[in-house]
């Protein structure tokens, strides 16, 4: 099940309609706006209208939707990132960021606030911590927190999490920002990688471009060289031009499952997947999927 349908239950239960009712409305909201509003949000519309509530209504992590603005999750730190630095347009200043896990799914906390990022770098908050975090944001597929969100330890006991995010399956025509989908697509046009060095640590990074294709749209997207070593290249394929071009013959035509979300790129204003990792198509377990369809 996802987010979206999670979200329409809870709001036809809150609101003690049936789901088919609650999901007529969603629908003529968005034809209101001519379509330019994803399912998500014309369901958060609807909530408002019917006067349902979801600030600081305590969601399972599958049930986050882009725009929430007072989300409010509980779940287990899963892995902590490096906090790095970071310089705009005039302004310096750092990002802290982490894992955070439920039995429904996996999301990346963004944190923007100094004292929130001190208690990252002073070990405050560490890797198996239950934390409560209220007045938060969901942008881009992540949760972002300003300096009005709030991280409370919890004493809640937490069993097995997910470990990585549940993308449900679905085809690029219907990508919105921030959804985050799993794609069964195909690799059809490659660009040269643009490297940069790391400056946290140091390393050579690299990123590449790619267009995806899954039979009913085509769309940019771009990976780092995690998944670009899953895709079998070496680093030494990743970080030589000349050897990339060699192998790049390669992997177009390859297709595979590309998990990730979706994000407006402002710059040429088209919508882009940030891809956060790559799964073998398996022939025997798509079979048992269409039969039990």
């Amino acid at each position: 099940m996802g987010n979206y349908e999670q979200l329409l239950q809870r709001i036809a239960g809150a609101a003690s309609l049936a789901l088919d009712d609650v999901e007529r409305k969603i629908e003529a909201k968005r034809a209101k706006l001519s379509g330019l509003i994803s399912k998500e949000g014309a369901a958060q519309i609807v909530a408002a209208e019917l006067g349902v509530s979801l600030d600081n209504e305590l969601l399972k992590l599958a049930e986050l939707v882009e725009g929430m603005k007072r989300a409010h999750v509980l779940g287990k730190v899963t892995h902590i990132f490096p906090v790095r630095s970071y310089s705009k347009n005039g302004k310096e200043g750092k990002i802290g960021s982490f894992l955070l896990g439920d039995a429904s799914s996996n999301a990346r906390i963004v944190l923007w606030d100094t004292h929130h990022i001190d208690l990252l770098e002073s070990g405050g908050i560490k890797e198996g911590d239950v934390l409560d975090i209220t007045n938060a944001s969901v942008r881009n597929g992540e949760v972002h927190l300003s300096a009005f969100a709030d991280i409370k330890q919890s004493s809640e006991k937490l069993g097995d999490v997910e470990i990585s995010r549940v993308g449900s399956h679905g085809l690029l025509k219907d990508a919105r920002v921030g959804m985050y989908s799993k794609i069964r697509a195909t690799i059809v046009q490659l660009f040269e990688p643009k490297y940069f060095d790391d400056k946290h640590d140091g390393k050579k990074r690299a990123l590449v471009n790619f267009v995806l294709d899954d039979g009913t749209e085509t769309m940019r997207a771009v990976m780092g060289v995690e998944n670009l070593l899953a895709l079998g290249l070496s680093e030494e394929d990743i970080f030589s031009i000349e050897a990339f071009n060699q192998k790049k013959p390669l992997l177009l035509g390859e297709e595979k499952f590309f998990v990730g979300a979706f994000r407006q790129n402002t710059y040429f204003n088209r919508l882009e997947m940030n891809l956060e990792r790559i799964e073998e198509v398996n022939v025997d377990t798509l079979v048992k999927e269409l039969e039990a369809a």
